[in-house]
C-alpha cells in the first residue's frame, strides 16, 4: 500500500506569497538610508578628489610669463639650476613630482613663495 506524504503545514509566513518585487525591496532599503540619514547614524562616502598631473610642462614659457631668469626662477622655487636648464633644453624632462610643483607654480605661483618663505 502507498503511503503518502504529508508536508508540514505552511508557516504564517510562507502562507501567501512574497508580492515585495526588486525594485520595491531596493526602494524600501533606500528610505531605510535616508531614515538612518537623518538619525545622524549614517553619513554618505566622501567623493575623492583626483589631481590631474600634467604630462609636460612648458618650463621656458613659464619662466618668461614670471619674467625672471633660470637663475631666479630656480631660486625663488627652489629648483635646481642644473636640472631646471637640463628641462629647457630638453635633455631632461621633469618627474612626477616637479611636474606638480610646476603646475602649482603655473596657477599659483605666491602659494608656493608663501609656502617655501621665499624673500627677495
Amino acid at each position: 500500500m502507498p503511503t503518502s506524504r504529508r508536508s508540514a503545514p505552511p508557516s504564517p509566513k510562507s502562507a501567501a506569497p512574497s508580492r515585495t518585487t526588486s525594485r520595491g525591496r531596493a526602494i524600501a532599503g533606500a528610505a531605510r538610508e535616508v531614515a538612518a540619514h537623518l538619525r545622524g547614524e549614517l553619513h554618505p562616502p566622501l567623493r575623492e578628489a583626483r589631481a590631474t598631473v600634467p604630462d609636460t610642462v612648458d618650463v621656458p614659457a613659464l619662466r618668461a610669463r614670471l619674467a625672471l631668469s633660470q637663475a631666479a626662477f630656480a631660486h625663488r622655487f627652489g629648483l635646481d639650476i642644473t636640472a631646471l636648464q637640463a628641462w629647457e633644453q630638453g635633455r631632461r624632462h621633469p618627474d612626477r613630482t616637479a611636474r606638480v610643483l610646476l603646475a602649482v607654480i603655473a596657477h599659483e605661483p605666491a602659494a608656493v613663495e608663501r609656502a617655501l618663505g621665499a624673500v627677495e
